[in-house]
């Protein structure tokens, strides 16, 4: 590249290798070599904000860790003369630049400029940018270790979509806050917390912004996770925030919990998770189920024949009926139960939020119950560990 196109390329490369990047793609090489390919993408490590190069060859992939004014350098390097195409997404926007065989830059830049609040009726713009429980430019330890925020409060645009799942998960804890005694300590359980972004969000929410008296046990089978996750609430000083190794089913660490939390519990686990709140009286329930494979495979009726012959729609349709199933047998021994969008489907299709509420008096429902299950054929592990049997 001349010297013009090579400061154009500085100048870009400037104005999007930061917080706001998504990725880079480095690809196209003058002459075969050992590099065919090169992604770049933003990452924490120890709540810093570096960019990491992944160096393809035709076997193997290396990578490098780089600060911002270094990726720059690197990606200008790569694209004189090295490599003849750059692609890169951004928040503000996308960049393509194509080199020619004699040296000639071709850029393309769509940048998504953000609308004046001025150009804005004024009820819009008050409402302009998203109030979240955690708020945006806030540092929160737990995010910050997990990757989500920067030192400073930035949230990572790769992991945005992180950062709205678990305020979006924390809108549905404040809606029960009503349910919690602020009086006496309420104990709380994280069925199959895995990485546990949501089970600190929850405990960093109720304990140390609201101030409620709370117990909150992490669970899963996990036991390298649950280690790590035992780490860093020690290191945020979570006195009450505890994770165990353990299976759903068999769990027996204590014998009353106020709320019961289960998140992506695969399959029957989440029959489980919620058979064993209903046993210890909990007053509420959130379950995110994931995998419903168990009525898919049980699934019968000659009617619906047609459409269950399709596998995708018999898969899909057993999951909704599973999870209908769920809510309904809750009603059945006493909850006031919602089926909820959880997030976005675009995000995750495991985006349905089962909340269930104690209210005390059960619905009358048994006889529906039973005659959905025998028009599908089906026995939800759930009625069998919940509804007796006559």
């Amino acid at each position: 590249m001349n010297n013009q196109d090579k400061e154009k390329l500085t100048g870009i490369l400037e104005q999007f290798i930061n917080n706001k990047l998504y990725a880079a793609v480095i690809s196209n090489p003058f002459e075969k070599g050992r590099i065919i390919k090169i992604k770049l993408r933003p990452l924490i490590i120890k709540g810093s904000l570096l960019y990491q190069a992944e160096e393809f060859t035709e076997k193997q992939a290396f990578h490098k860790n780089m600060t911002a004014a270094e990726a720059c350098a690197y990606v200008g390097e790569a694209m004189d003369g090295c490599f003849k195409q750059l692609e890169i997404t951004s928040e503000a926007g996308q960049v393509h630049v194509l080199v020619s065989k004699k040296g000639k830059a071709t850029f393309k830049i769509k940048s998504k400029a953000p609308a004046k609040i001025t150009d804005m009726p004024q009820g819009l713009a008050h409402n302009r940018k998203k109030q979240y429980v955690l708020e945006e430019g806030v540092p929160v330890p737990f995010l910050i270790d997990l990757g989500v925020m920067t030192d400073q409060g930035a949230v990572i645009r790769s992991r945005y979509d992180k950062f709205r799942q678990i305020n979006r998960f924390l809108e549905f804890i404040e809606d029960i806050l009503p349910k919690l005694d602020k009086e006496k300590e309420t104990t709380i359980i994280d069925f199959g917390c895995g990485k546990s972004y949501l089970t600190f969000a929850m405990y960093h929410y109720l304990k140390v912004l609201k101030g409620y008296p709370i117990k909150v046990i992490g669970l899963d089978l996990k036991k390298d996770v649950i280690e790590r996750c035992s780490r860093l609430s020690k290191k945020y000083g979570y006195d009450t925030l505890t994770f165990c190794t353990g299976d759903i089913a068999s769990y027996e660490g204590v014998d009353h919990v106020d709320m019961v939390v289960t998140l992506h519990a695969c399959d029957t686990a989440t029959d489980y998770a919620l058979a064993k709140a209903v046993g210890w009286g909990a007053k509420v329930i959130l379950s995110v189920p994931c995998c419903q494979h168990q009525l898919n495979s049980q699934m019968e009726n000659k009617l619906m024949e047609p459409i269950f012959h399709y596998g995708l729609l018999k898969e899909r349709m057993a999951a909704l009926y599973t999870d209908g199933l769920r809510a309904e047998i809750l009603e059945n021994v006493g909850y006031r139960t919602q089926v909820i969008e959880f997030i976005d489907m675009e995000h995750t299709p495991k985006n349905i939020l089962i909340r269930a509420v104690k209210q005390g008096k059960p619905k009358d429902n048994k006889k529906e119950l039973k005659e959905l299950m025998d028009f599908l054929h089906v026995k939800p592990v759930l009625a069998s560990l919940l509804l007796p049997t006559e």
